[in-house]
């Protein structure tokens, strides 16, 4: 699942195997005879120095020395960096582990972010501690396998002749040979099992019997093998914009494909309804007639030399992330369509899409991850066949997303099988999802919530965007308040999935000369990421 170059691997995503789930083998089983167990991993007790910021004075850092391979618990350390904003209340009720999603999302900001945005009773009641994954961010080493991967001008998504093809693939085969060359000895431990096996240790070295976690999207599938292979180690868990863990990772890409591509409509269904701001026409199809024509013209000749059809493309993603996105994107393709305007377009490719300094790592660690988890399809016929399936009834980012993925076909280290995270061993854990969320589609969180025993789950009705909790919707903010205060959960007597139903917030209005110079989408948007693939 999905992050913006920019952003990489957020939730973000997005965003895939051909395992069937229920043969999936669980990486939970007792150590064979002579091989330590991987909690028998010495571990230090976290010494804490405040790295405050000026948004979250009392934030604090640490960093913890783990094992690279968790098999071997005495070999090879490997360092994580993490962050806390320290309970205030008298009575603690210890950690609250936070992820924002990717793989490759840093949740080092996360910490004060969610501090910041919870209620204030119930944020000082814990130790809200934020991570950076292996390989990610200011974690040690974090992985960066070829660093000018995503810059302009990239080869048309869209292989319509065979030398576009070519020039994809030698691309995403060369990103496979890149990290296997520079990170030979370090790939095959980059996967979500690691990553949970991690978070026990972070665990130990908080000095906690339990801990509760909140992930957003990626990051509800790496609570969901944390909470398989640690069950009696979960106090609470939020899982907020669900993984769908049947389809880990190469089918979840697939049905993200179609969720980006209905975002899109809506979003160009939203600019229609706004025809007295932009003035490009009431109806949706000539509007997506036009963003196609947009297109088709910046692959032949891309604006300011940087901004193609894959840049175009990338830009435009965020705005299926989040809905608070569309005023800008409006503005920038309705200058281009009303008056050849390129400025704009270029502007919200340098802001949304263009790769940052934090792209090149987010998109090593979310590569790694998902090639490592699970089986792709090593015969790039049946990638072939299946995008330009998706292709045709969805063209948004279908082949955009399968370039993004495609060095999984060439990956150098051999995949593991997905985790059955299906649990009876678990407190309640809360769930939220948005019925048209695209990055994590709201089947997801259906079967999650099957997957989990005594779960309840929260839908946003009408709701599109990724992350929903912690953005101003009183209803669902209300049930994550009150779960993390004292473990209440909604149970549903209406006999469907949810739990309970929350109405989703209206969509945004244009902006005016006194909002347009704000920046859209919104904190935890620019936190959770905007391609979390698999996710973001």
């Amino acid at each position: 699942m999905h992050s913006s170059r920019r952003r990489a691997a957020v939730l973000c995503g997005a965003v895939l195997t051909t395992v069937a789930l229920s043969a999936a083998a669980l990486p939970a089983a007792p150590a064979r005879a002579g091989v330590p167990r991987a909690d028998a991993a010495p571990v230090a007790r976290l010494a804490w120095k405040n790295c405050g910021t000026t948004a979250h004075p009392r934030l604090q850092c640490a960093s913890l020395k783990v094992p690279l391979d968790h098999a071997d618990p005495r070999g090879r350390r490997i360092t994580l960096a993490l962050s806390r904003i320290p309970h205030t209340a008298k009575t603690s009720q210890g950690p609250l582990l936070v992820n924002p999603g990717g793989p490759g999302g840093s949740g080092l900001t996360l910490a004060g972010f969610v501090a910041a945005a919870l209620p204030r009773k119930v944020a000082a009641q814990y130790d809200v501690v934020g991570f950076d994954p292996r390989g990610v961010g200011r974690s040690d080493p974090a992985l960066d396998c070829a660093p000018r991967h995503f810059d302009p001008v990239r080869p048309d998504p869209v292989p319509l002749a065979p030398a576009v093809e070519r020039a994809n693939l030698a691309r995403a085969k060369a990103f496979a040979e890149a990290c296997g060359r520079r990170y030979a000895d370090v790939l095959a431990h980059i996967d979500t099992v690691s990553a949970a096996r991690d978070l026990d240790l972070v665990r130990r070295a908080l000095g906690a019997g339990r801990i509760s976690y909140f992930g957003y999207s990626y990051g509800t599938y790496l609570g969901a093998v944390y909470a398989r292979l640690y069950p009696h180690r979960v106090r609470r868990a939020v899982l907020d914009s669900v993984v769908d863990p049947a389809g880990v990772w190469y089918r979840n890409n697939l049905a993200q494909d179609f969720a980006f591509d209905d975002r899109h409509r809506a979003f160009l269904a939203w600019v229609a309804r706004h025809h007295g701001t932009y003035r490009l026409g009431t109806d949706p199809r000539r509007l997506r007639t036009a963003w196609y024509a947009m297109r088709a013209e910046l692959a032949g000749k891309p604006a300011d030399g940087r901004v193609g059809a894959a840049e175009l493309e990338d830009t435009f993603l965020p705005g299926g992330y989040h809905n608070g996105y569309w005023p800008r994107l409006a503005e920038a393709f309705a200058a281009y369509v009303r008056a050849g305007d390129t400025e704009p377009l270029v502007e919200a490719y340098d802001d949304l899409g263009a790769p940052g300094a934090s792209t090149g790592n987010g998109y090593s660690v979310y590569t790694a991850v998902q090639c490592r988890d699970a089986r792709w399809p090593g015969d790039w016929q049946r990638w072939r066949a299946d995008n330009w399936a998706v292709h045709a009834r969805a063209p948004f980012m279908g082949w955009n997303n399968a370039w993004y993925n495609a060095p999984c076909a060439f990956w150098p280290v051999e995949a593991r099988r997905p985790v059955d995270v299906a649990n009876d061993r678990l407190p309640p854990v809360l769930l939220f999802q948005a019925t048209g969320d695209a990055a994590t589609p709201y089947r997801g969180g259906a079967t999650l919530h099957r997957l989990l025993r005594g779960s309840s789950l929260v839908v946003e009705d009408g709701g599109g965007n990724h992350g929903i909790t912690l953005r101003g919707n009183a209803c669902l903010d209300g049930h994550l308040a009150a779960y993390l205060t004292d473990g209440t959960v909604p149970r549903g007597h209406g006999g469907g999935e949810a739990d309970a139903v929350c109405a989703a917030g209206p969509d945004p209005q244009p902006r005016d000369a006194r909002t347009s110079a704000a920046t859209p989408g919104g904190t935890l948007h620019d936190l959770v990421g905007s391609r979390p693939r698999a996710v973001d």
